[in-house]
């Protein structure tokens, strides 16, 4: 039923043409089996600087059959956790069209009770699906890692823009949220932060050597929480190639261990990646990204046990 679902809702927008799973044809599991649907959105809309995001689910699936399928901390062999990747989904130019097809895809998938990890495209790629998990959730908030607020209520003539993403989740779907990494926001942002009492965990407050800042940022969240990540919260040395990278971000380090605390205390039922933009003659952003992925499937997903660490 959802693979029918799926084909009738996909099949006006997708491209046709062959694509890579997530890892390669050996990991793809038929969707009805799996427990994992990565959701490429080939979506750019109006973006404020670099371009190419709109591309980059692409040279994230191309980059992901590069993998090692061995976890290193856990030593779980990741591509047996039944991964399903749909094909990628090119939504309306039009912002507010391009969201809600983009919630009806994630909708289909998230009924099914499976996870999602919606791959982008820019950060408006999150709205949709963040929808459609406030849907079918309840008691549910969002864990946003990135340089930007994203606060804003309009940003280049839409109200769906990726600089508005948590102005969506915050006035429009009314969730609770929690913000990592913050390190550049506007004039309407610091107000909006003030007036709201908001508190982000701002990037220059994070010290590399102290990690309590991880457990007291999820003990703010509710019990089930949408996870997205803009890659420009980590530092440019770590994912150079992004729309904006923006100085003095997370190291991967610190992301991973924050994934690793979010899993351990919260039931986390979907994710994103996004504003990945692919650098001409490098792969480190898009193999990072991949990596990335496989921990959220490893510490989010994966229901094999996890007692073993690797030594050495």
């Amino acid at each position: 039923m959802l693979a029918i679902k799926l084909r009738y809702f996909l099949s006006s927008y997708n491209s046709m043409k062959p694509f890579i799973p997530f890892g390669g044809n050996i990991v793809q599991t038929d969707i009805g089996q799996s427990g994992i649907v990565v959701l490429p959105l080939c979506y750019e809309g109006a973006v404020s600087y670099g371009t190419g995001t709109g591309e980059a689910p692409l040279h994230f699936l191309e980059a992901s059959e590069q993998l090692e399928t061995i976890d290193e901390e856990t030593l779980t062999d990741w591509s047996l956790l039944n991964i399903h990747t749909l094909a990628p989904f090119f939504p309306s130019s039009d912002p507010e069209t391009a969201v809600m097809q983009m919630k009806d895809a994630a909708k289909a998938v998230l009924e099914q009770k499976k996870f999602l990890l919606s791959v982008g495209g820019d950060h408006a790629i999150a709205i949709g699906p963040i929808m459609a998990a406030a849907d079918i959730f309840s008691n549910i908030g969002v864990l946003q890692i990135d340089a930007h607020a994203d606060l804003r209520d309009e940003w280049n003539g839409s109200r769906y823009n990726h600089a508005c993403v948590m102005r969506r989740v915050a006035d429009d779907m009314k969730l609770p949220f929690v913000q990592v990494g913050i390190r550049s926001f506007s004039p309407e942002e610091k107000e909006y932060i003030r007036h709201h009492h908001l508190a982000p965990v701002y990037a220059h407050t994070i010290d590399s050597s102290d990690q309590t800042w991880m457990e007291k940022a999820v003990e703010l969240l509710p019990e089930n929480v949408y996870l997205s990540i803009d890659l420009d919260g980590l530092d440019p040395s770590v994912i150079p190639g992004t729309g904006t990278p923006e100085p003095g971000g997370l190291s991967y380090r610190q992301l991973i261990g924050l994934i690793k605390t979010l899993s351990r205390k919260r039931n986390v039922i979907a994710a994103d990646l996004c504003e990945l933009a692919k650098i001409p003659g490098t792969q480190v952003s898009e193999y990072t990204a991949v990596k990335i992925a496989t921990k959220i499937f490893v510490f989010c997903r994966n229901t094999e046990p996890s007692c073993y660490v690797a030594s050495g």
